[in-house]
């Protein structure tokens, strides 16, 4: 067992945790910090998935970080380039050296009397347990399970002859050309393995149980080009980000206001793309208003070309069983199938797993109200990120590891040594995650929850968060600054002792 101390640990080498590292390397330059990744690289999300055609569903110019201009043409960029990125970022900012690779982080616990996190992490290659403690903990885990996708029940499953996966552990040997495959899914990531997996099979079929809506972007951005032949990289990418943040937004706000024109806005737009005849109501047209789960984007519209083409199709059904050779429908029908790709979602796991306790007592995350969306009522010394759901992770990810060095910056000039949110003063609380997409419903109850107004409330609004993250108060109603117990400013006076038991207190 081996222990040392840091200011601040963050926990993920993703493109959030590098992010903050990046953050502090900037803003806290004094600060000394670690990052503990549970796997064996840098990059999480865009170094384990690694199914073919991975990408973001995000443009880069929101997707990358806002001190580091992304360079690509690209603007909706494969995982391998986004890995890259991620990982240059690293070593411009001399990262790599503060990550403990192969330290999964098991537990942490909170002591007011020193105001320090004691942090329990397992080595895996040794399954050493490893002791740490920081003075501020920064969770930067994303919140899915990366050892485990999720797969629903599959009648008959048993009896099928052919390769079953799921894309979250995407085979190395597993070779698709010639083959017939069925990607089981129409989220994000079943949109993405179609068409590229139509480049060489035989032919793919999407089998979904319902529609989601889909919408062609182009995979460059027009004013990105434009701008590369006149200004350096650190003048054009600001203004591309926020010409991309500002027609997200309005896409967002248009599809809570007016639910029905954006309805028929993607349906126009999914029909120009599509054969004529195709069914559109029966395989595009949700039931479900846009942005109650995520709108999957497709760049130049890659799923409607090979819909076009003939080598992929789209079925609408549910299953009957598993055969030997396939997929029965409730319809009955049947669809062959060498590989079966269960593109069915994720597993949400909150921290990656991580318990908290606060002076011995463990922290029920959903008995949390989350502050400014980043910090946990009654959990002090402590933020996590959680990206948006309507825009791009990153755009949040960037306004928390701000936020947290303001914080740091403030304790360090008050002379204070902890930050606790406080939980709102009414009792409403509602998701905080607020997309009705399966793998949100499934886990809605374990999460922490979000109040009924700021600052305890989530708004989904990039422009309306940088005034209040970037430029807001850092002392409001919803936290409390305060010294570690039993410690005095080294101008303040100790306090006296208690008086025996009996004597009169004047």
């Amino acid at each position: 067992m081996t222990s040392d101390h840091v200011d601040v640990l963050i926990v993920g080498a993703g493109l959030s945790g590098i992010g903050a590292a990046c953050h502090l390397r900037r803003d806290c330059p004094d600060k000394t910090y670690a990052v503990f990744e549970a796997r064996d690289a840098i990059g999480g999300t865009w170094d384990l998935f690694r199914y073919p055609g991975v990408r973001s569903d995000s443009d880069m110019f929101t997707l990358g970080y806002s001190f580091k201009p992304w360079t690509d043409p690209k603007a909706i960029a494969d995982g391998e380039a986004i890995r890259e990125y991620v990982r240059e970022t690293a070593r411009e900012y001399d990262v790599q050296r503060h990550i403990r690779f192969g330290h999964r982080v098991v537990r942490a616990e909170w002591d007011s009397d020193t105001a320090r996190w004691t942090v329990h992490a397992q080595r895996a290659d040794t399954a050493e347990t490893i002791v740490l403690t920081c003075s501020f903990l920064f969770a930067c885990t994303g919140y899915y399970r990366y050892d485990e996708g999720y797969t629903p029940p599959l009648p008959g499953v048993d009896a099928y002859a052919g390769r079953l996966v799921h894309p979250q552990h995407w085979p190395d040997d597993l070779d698709h050309t010639g083959r017939r495959v069925v990607v089981i899914g129409s989220g994000a990531t079943a949109v993405t393995l179609v068409p590229a997996l139509a480049e060489r099979a035989a032919h793919v079929t999407m089998l979904q149980r319902s529609p989601t809506y889909v919408m062609a972007l182009p995979s460059r951005d027009v004013l990105a080009d434009a701008l590369r032949r006149w200004l350096p990289a650190k003048a054009a990418y600001p203004v591309v980000r926020w010409k991309n943040v500002l027609l997200s937004t309005v896409n967002f706000q248009l599809s809570r206001r007016a639910p029905g024109l954006v309805k028929r806005l993607l349906r126009r737009a999914a029909k120009g793309r599509l054969p004529v005849g195709y069914d559109i109501d029966r395989h595009f047209s949700p039931r479900y208003d846009p942005w109650d789960q995520r709108l999957c984007v497709v760049p130049d519209g890659d799923l409607f070309t090979a819909l076009e083409q003939g080598t992929a199709s789209v079925v609408t059904d549910t299953i009957d069983t598993f055969t030997t050779h396939g997929v029965r429908l409730a319809s009955g029908d049947e669809l062959p199938a060498d590989i079966v790709v269960t593109a069915t979602g994720l597993n949400v796991l909150a921290l990656g797993g991580l318990t908290l306790r606060v002076d011995g007592v463990e922290v029920d995350l959903a008995g949390t109200v989350a502050y400014k969306g980043m910090m946990l009522s009654g959990v002090p010394n402590f933020a996590l990120t959680i990206g948006y759901t309507n825009a791009s992770w990153t755009l949040k990810a960037d306004l928390v590891a701000g936020y947290v060095c303001r914080l740091l910056r403030h304790l360090d000039r008050t002379g204070q040594h902890v930050v606790t949110p406080l939980p709102p003063p009414d009792g409403e609380r509602v998701p905080l995650i607020d997309l009705r997409s399966g793998y949100v419903l499934r886990s809605v109850d374990a999460l922490p929850k979000q109040g009924a107004a700021a600052p305890w409330r989530l708004y989904q609004n990039y422009a309306r968060d940088v005034l209040l993250m970037r430029h807001g108060r850092l002392t409001d109603e919803g936290v409390r600054f305060s010294r570690a117990r039993g410690v005095t400013a080294p101008d303040e006076p100790a306090a006296p002792a208690a008086p025996p038991t009996g004597t009169p207190v004047r």
